[in-house]
């Protein structure tokens, strides 16, 4: 691959990593006050809720870090090895992560019947985002696992 579009990547992922950073510190908080504010019969999952996206941001933030190691194996022209596939696994534990984070999350709310549609629709597809994440990592993985089998037995063969 390129150089320029390795680098293109990274500078994506870093992007990405500041603007959700930004958006942790500043907006979120403001936005769980709005809230709070405009419903006060729910203020009192402020904080809880915050905790869960704040917890989300964890496996999140793994993830890009794991794909950023991926681009560097792929710099390095060591895309096909066992670095890379336990980095496309890491990146598959953090999809599933935060789609448990998620799942606790809107039955914690529908069993307060806090879960408004909206934020039920939003987390419907901040779900079915990670769900395709990690099936295509697996995929990923798997093929990239076969890749190395039968270079390995290829080698060994010579």
């Amino acid at each position: 691959m390129k150089k320029g579009t390795i680098n293109f990547l990274k500078g994506t992922i870093f992007i990405i990593a500041i603007a959700t950073l930004f958006l942790c510190l500043f907006w979120l908080p403001q936005q769980a006050e709005s809230a709070a504010q405009s419903a006060p019969e729910f203020a009192s999952l402020k904080y809880p809720v915050l905790f869960g996206l704040y917890a989300t941001v964890v496996p999140f933030f793994l993830a890009l870090y794991q794909a950023y190691k991926l681009l560097d194996l792929i710099a390095d022209r060591r895309a096909f090895s066992e670095s890379s596939a336990a980095a496309l696994g890491r990146i598959k534990s953090s999809a599933f992560a935060i789609m448990l984070i998620y799942i606790a999350g809107m039955v914690m709310l529908g069993m307060m019947s806090a879960l408004h549609p909206g934020i039920a629709l939003v987390g419907l597809v901040i779900l079915f985002a990670a769900l395709t994440i990690a099936i295509f990592t697996a995929v990923l993985q798997t093929l990239l696992k076969d890749a190395l089998k039968l270079k390995s037995e290829h080698d060994l063969t010579i």
